[in-house]
Parts: structure tokens; sequence; C-alpha cells
């Protein structure tokens, strides 16, 4: 007759069936972790492949009159951000496109003010009176020295494109992530000296 103590050691020592029980305790966190490294691996080749397209692009545009006749739109700048849309769509799904095109004197002004040529109180920042280069020509001391579109010959222009596009993977719900991939590119190129490059204004105000 066998007693409770007996089926209890008996129980103890039975594994049949233990293989799917492990299996079940570990299957969530392993998917998590598949799941969460599909889909950094996807969002790192969207940014390799944006950054490739819009240095490609930039490149292009250097020239005097770039060739985008493959791409609609009423100016070239129109048709650089359609040139960047229709390529980075080949691979990501469902985007949205925020496209900054300005140019610059110098490689020094991006992100920069405009350069001051006179600091009459020695304070390091403008103030009226003080004379600087207006690289945009509205008259007025900028703390962003660019200018809007490609510029000149000899110009540099600097661009700043941000994508956002819903995730391959389902895990934002899994691991507390936004819905949507947010990547940004960025690049500077100095357009071609195929001119005289155009000499800011110095204006004292």
């Amino acid at each position: 007759m066998r007693t409770p103590l007996t089926t209890l050691h008996k129980l103890a020592r039975d594994n049949r069936g233990i293989a799917a029980v492990e299996f079940g305790i570990i299957v969530v966190p392993l998917m998590i972790v598949l799941l969460g490294a599909l889909d950094l691996g996807y969002q790192s080749y969207v940014r390799a492949q944006l950054q490739g397209v819009l240095n490609d692009v930039a490149r292009t545009a250097t020239v005097e009159n770039p060739d985008f006749s493959g791409y609609t739109g009423a100016s070239i700048e129109d048709r650089i951000e359609n040139a960047i849309e229709e390529r980075v769509n080949n691979i990501a799904r469902n985007a949205s496109y925020t496209i900054e095109q300005s140019s610059f004197y110098e490689f020094s002004g991006v992100g920069n003010a405009e350069k001051l040529l006179s600091d009459y109180n020695g304070n390091g920042s403008y103030d009226t009176g003080d004379c600087f280069e207006d690289i945009n020509n509205n008259g007025a001391f900028d703390l962003d020295a660019g200018d809007t579109g490609q510029g000149g010959a000899d110009d540099v222009v600097y661009y700043e494109v941000t994508i956002t596009m819903p995730r391959m993977v389902p895990v934002a719900s899994l691991i507390g992530v936004p819905e949507n991939y947010t990547i940004t590119a960025r690049t500077a190129v100095r357009n071609q000296p195929y001119a005289d490059q155009a000499i800011p204004p110095t204006v004292c105000a």
C-alpha cells in the first residue's frame, strides 16, 4: 500500500514533460528579446539607408544645375525633397518626412549665429550698433546664420531629414517603447565653385 509520502517522492522524481514546462516559462521573454533584436536591426538598417540616400542626393545637388529631372517639384528644393522621399520609401514603410535645407557662407556658420564683426561693449553678443555679416540679407541679426534653400556657388548647404514610421514588429506594448520610429539624418556639403561666391553684406544697426 502506497503512503502519501511515497507518492510525493515519486512525483518529485518524475521529470516527464519538464521540457514543455521550461519552454512555457522562457518563451515569452525569449520572444520579446528576439522581436526586440529584429526591431533594432531594422531601425539601424533604415537609418543607414536614409543617411546613404541623403549623402548621395546632397552630393548631386552641389552642381550649378543638378539633374533631378526624374522627380517632380516647382523648385530644385522641392525636387531634392521628392528624390529623398521616393528613394527612402523603398525601405521605410508608411513614413512621414520633415526635410530642412539651409545654406551658409562657410561650415563654421552651421548651427551658429551670424558672425559679429564688431562688439563695441565686449560682451560677446549682439547689441544695437554692432556690425555683423547678414548671411540671409534680411537686415537683422539672427541666431541662426542660415538662409533657406540651396544657396549659391561655394555656399555650404546643411540638410536635416527626420522620418517617422511605424515599427516593423509589435514590440511597443511589450517593452514600453513608442509605436513609431523617429530617425534623423544630417549632412553638410559645399556647393561647387561654378561662380564667385556671394559675399554677405555687413550691417551695422
